[in-house]
């Protein structure tokens, strides 16, 4: 059953404040992270690697994380599902949009989570609880991935010498650690565990891709694994908050990585620079919903949370 729309709680000084003081901290750490990275590089040589960019392998790139979105937006819903919240597709993936357009707005890209949480619990009376530990527990499935691609890079990168069974010990042990914690305290969320992670990790790979499509698009021939090994270590540099969505951290990172890894840092940056592009056209296309509220359910039948059965009923009490 659908439960009536609550009144927002109306905004005191206070919070208006805060929301400015907020924008403004991420406008100067972003500036600050940025103003770094480009003493360390030569603007010269940015400005020709966009002249010699093939378009072509830029619109594949940015259709592949756009591919990314879609499946990132039906990993969630497998978390929804978890908690017996059945959103339509469309419905799911319209929010999803629209969260990333907050995301890419925001401080520390939880602006979007905030949003569903918030919508989820006063559209359909769902517990903010729930909602918040199915968006974190896809959070942290994507951290999953990330580790799991890293640990295959790591083999293709030589400025690393560590033997592959460290790492990969590590991964394991990790993982049988965080599925048995999450059956023992959270066993409602692992409904659709392998799904889910399966799902995550069709994501990160997605995006990896788009960062290759990025460096196919510039000619690139050299070593592509120490430049995708570092774009999933910004990618966690990325949450950092008070960036707006994640500009300057990935950078620094990348320009970091580069005098480790002996990568072209122009190039790097540039790469990084291009991922953030791409990523900020998709979320872009949320506006429309920030605009066009009613658009965001327009269509779609009655959402419809189904009840606990009497066993899970039982064991949420036990």
């Amino acid at each position: 059953m659908i439960a009536k729309e609550k009144a927002a709680k109306p905004k005191t000084w206070k919070d208006t404040l805060w929301s400015i003081t907020k924008l403004l901290l991420k406008i100067a750490v972003t500036s600050a992270l940025l103003y770094y990275v480009f003493s360390k590089i030569e603007i010269g040589k940015v400005k020709g690697l966009i002249a010699q960019s093939n378009p072509w392998w830029m619109i594949a790139a940015l259709l592949c994380f756009f591919t990314s979105t879609i499946v990132s937006a039906s990993r969630l819903l497998s978390y929804f599902k978890s908690i017996h919240l059945r959103l339509d597709i469309r419905f799911n993936l319209r929010l999803y949009l629209l969260g990333m357009f907050y995301n890419l707005c925001l401080p520390g890209g939880i602006g979007g989570d905030g949003y569903k949480i918030y919508l989820l619990n006063q559209r359909y009376n769902l517990p903010a609880k729930k909602v918040f530990w199915a968006i974190l527990f896809d959070r942290l499935s994507g951290f999953w991935a990330i580790g799991f691609i890293t640990m295959a890079l790591i083999l293709f990168v030589p400025q690393i010498h560590i033997h592959i069974a460290i790492p990969l010990s590590v991964f394991l042990g990790g993982t049988a650690i965080y599925y048995l914690v999450m059956r023992r305290f959270f066993k409602e969320y692992t409904h659709y565990f392998f799904e889910a992670h399966l799902k995550a990790l069709g994501v990160q790979s997605l995006q990896v891709l788009t960062i290759l499509l990025i460096l196919l698009g510039l000619h690139f021939n050299g070593k592509f694994a120490p430049y995708l090994l570092s774009f999933l270590m910004s990618s966690l540099a990325a949450v950092f908050p008070f960036t707006l969505g994640g500009l300057g951290a990935r950078e620094y990172i990348f320009t970091w990585l580069s005098g480790i890894f002996h990568m072209n840092a122009s190039l790097a940056i540039f790469v990084s620079l291009s991922f953030y592009v791409v990523s900020a056209i998709v979320s872009l296309i949320g506006v429309y919903y920030v605009f066009n509220e009613s658009k965001l359910q327009e269509g779609l039948p009655p959402i419809v949370i189904e009840e606990d059965t009497e066993e899970e009923a039982k064991s949420n009490l036990s």
